[in-house]
């Protein structure tokens, strides 16, 4: 069984920048594909960034190209996104999530998930 936990999330100003990391524990993850989705209130849990297990293949969804960064230290079984030029539709609950094999971008495919981290974009 693989539990994920996730960090880093709090407040932060238009423009500022935050790091998620997500660790995790009870099984490796470093073969599985690991993804972040976030859910604002009243909204559906959304894609925001994926990586394959070896890092060779990145996902993002459009609204979050060249501000997002998801990278992963296999060795330390964790994954981690750098959020830069942060905007108040970023705030959102954060939840990373891990599958095995191919780099999914569904919610239904993945099987295993943190219990998220609050961001908070004030304007």
């Amino acid at each position: 069984q693989v539990q994920l936990v996730e960090s880093g999330g709090g407040l932060v100003q238009t423009g500022g920048s935050l790091r998620l990391s997500c660790a995790a524990s009870g099984r490796t993850v470093s073969m599985y594909a690991m993804g972040w989705f976030r859910q604002a209130p009243g909204k559906e849990r959304e894609f925001v960034a994926g990586i394959s297990w070896n890092a060779d293949m990145t996902y993002y969804t459009d609204s979050v190209k060249g501000r997002f960064t998801v990278s992963r230290d296999n060795a330390k079984d964790t994954v981690y996104l750098q959020m830069n030029s942060l905007k108040p539709e970023d705030t959102a609950v954060y939840y990373c999530a891990a599958t095995r094999g191919y780099l999914y971008k569904g919610v239904n495919d993945y099987p295993y998930w943190g219990q998220g981290t609050q961001v908070t974009v004030s304007s």
